[in-house]
């Protein structure tokens, strides 16, 4: 005899209905964050020619990554308020248009002030987009499924490293030259446009709510209606519906200092992982480029697989904390292989997996105790956070590596704020109601996946 859910839908029919929410909504998402997360993170093999070329020192390229950041973290709470106005489909749209733009002028930069002034408009274009989307999926997919939508939706920053960082040097290594331009001049032009046509995509490919979706059957939006309101009455998966209410919880601040380790740690891979590579001795652009992506695959495998098993579990805590300590100390090894090209990309490849592995688990948590407003605010703030950290810490590396001449304090320094993060988040969230998220059944079937 079929066993029915609260929403009175047999098992298969949930499953079905979910799958087709998975492959409506996440292959886009997908396709746009990896657009901006490669206008992002280019930099760093672009870095490679860029600096000779504009006169940038260390310092001073960690001064534009910081300015990404500082654009980003000003503009992130009000632009994920202003969703809930006007729709998550009209702000992806709007944030792609700008971002992909200020990625294509990039091409054009002349002096270092000219870098600082597009990064930092950048990061003030892409702001809202990667909490948008949180919260666009808290209105989608219920606490219980949500770290492996999640994880799949955030594989894009993993696979924009395996896609990217061959092509960049591939086109630095070829196109240098043609039509005049310098090839780090091509890669902005070649990767930063097409995220105008992405733009026009999302107002067609994207609905704002489940009970809007025409794609949707009566009976699917009702099992997704019903989810979503077992949610909002379910006391463990949240309690803060005001913004004000969730800033007076100190569990709040935890998520926000965990956030910080992981964002300035993604992006200190982003940032450095070429130069790290190029330092063991490999001066081949593209070679770079093709070794830069191991990391990355890598960390796609790992991310995917500790999401599945935080949601089979119905833990977030521990599947957040765990790899995000053995990345810190990864981070703290590189140091020691940094004359090898293999050990260093085998140590830069476990930074990787626990980095993109406590993705899933830690960007989960935040809407299990936050609903309405508190939800769009609340994730935007625990992301500012994480930008704050994000504008500071390349600075703070750029000058450490001019003043000693290595990479190696800026190393230990991603690794210790990592390390604060991860302890932080074992010792500050000890209740489910915030952490974890109840287990899925051992028989359901991964979400995407066919039975």
């Amino acid at each position: 005899m079929t066993t029915l859910g609260q929403h009175g839908a047999a098992p298969e029919a949930v499953e079905a209905t979910y799958r087709r929410i998975t492959w409506r909504l996440i292959p886009f998402l997908i396709i746009c964050y990896i657009s901006a997360f490669v206008d992002r993170s280019n930099i760093g093999i672009a870095k490679l020619q860029l600096s000779r070329d504009i006169g940038l020192t260390e310092a001073m390229y960690g001064l534009g990554g910081g300015l990404f950041y500082l654009g980003y973290s000003m503009l992130e709470v009000p632009s994920n308020l202003m969703m809930v106005r006007i729709g998550p489909r009209a702000t992806i749209a709007r944030v792609m248009l700008l971002w992909s733009l200020c990625s294509a002028a990039t091409a054009f930069i002349i002096a270092p002030a000219h870098f600082y002034i597009l990064r930092f408009l950048l990061g003030a274009a892409e702001a809202g987009f990667f909490p948008g989307v949180l919260f666009y999926l808290g209105q989608w997919v219920p606490a219980r499924r949500r770290a492996r939508f999640t994880a799949l939706f955030m594989s894009s920053m993993a696979l924009s490293g395996v896609i990217s960082s061959p092509i960049s040097g591939l086109i630095m290594h070829n196109m240098g030259g043609l039509a005049g331009l310098k090839g780090w001049q091509w890669l902005f032009l070649i990767e930063g446009l097409p995220g105008c046509l992405l733009a026009a995509a999302a107002l067609y490919c994207l609905t704002d709510r489940p009970d809007q979706a025409r794609w949707l059957t009566p009976a699917q939006k009702a099992i997704v209606l019903a989810d979503l309101e077992a949610d909002a009455a379910d006391k463990r998966v949240g309690s803060h519906t005001s913004f004000v209410g969730a800033l007076k919880d100190g569990r709040f601040y935890v998520l926000a200092l965990m956030s910080m380790g992981m964002i300035a740690g993604v992006g200190g891979l982003a940032l450095w992982v070429p130069t790290v590579i190029q330092r063991t001795g490999v001066t081949n652009v593209w070679h770079v480029g093709l070794l830069a992506a191991v990391p990355y695959i890598c960390g796609v495998a790992a991310q995917q697989l500790v999401a599945w098993s935080s949601d089979r579990r119905g833990e977030r805590r521990w599947h957040a904390a765990g790899p995000a300590l053995v990345a810190a100390a990864a981070w703290c090894l590189l140091p020691v292989v940094k004359d090898s090209t293999w050990l260093s990309l085998a140590v830069v490849t476990v930074v990787s997996m626990g980095m993109f592995g406590a993705t899933g688990p830690f960007w989960s948590a935040p809407s299990n105790y936050l609903r309405g407003t508190a939800a769009a605010g609340g994730i935007a703030l625990i992301t500012t956070a994480g930008a704050v950290a994000g504008f500071f810490s390349p600075i703070l590396v750029g000058w450490l590596t001019d003043v000693t001449g290595q990479l190696a304090a800026g190393q230990y320094y991603f690794g210790g704020l990592l390390a604060v993060g991860a302890l932080a988040l074992l010792l500050g969230l000890r209740s489910r109601a915030v952490a974890d998220s109840a287990p899925l059944a051992s028989t359901t079937p991964i979400v995407g996946e066919h039975p």
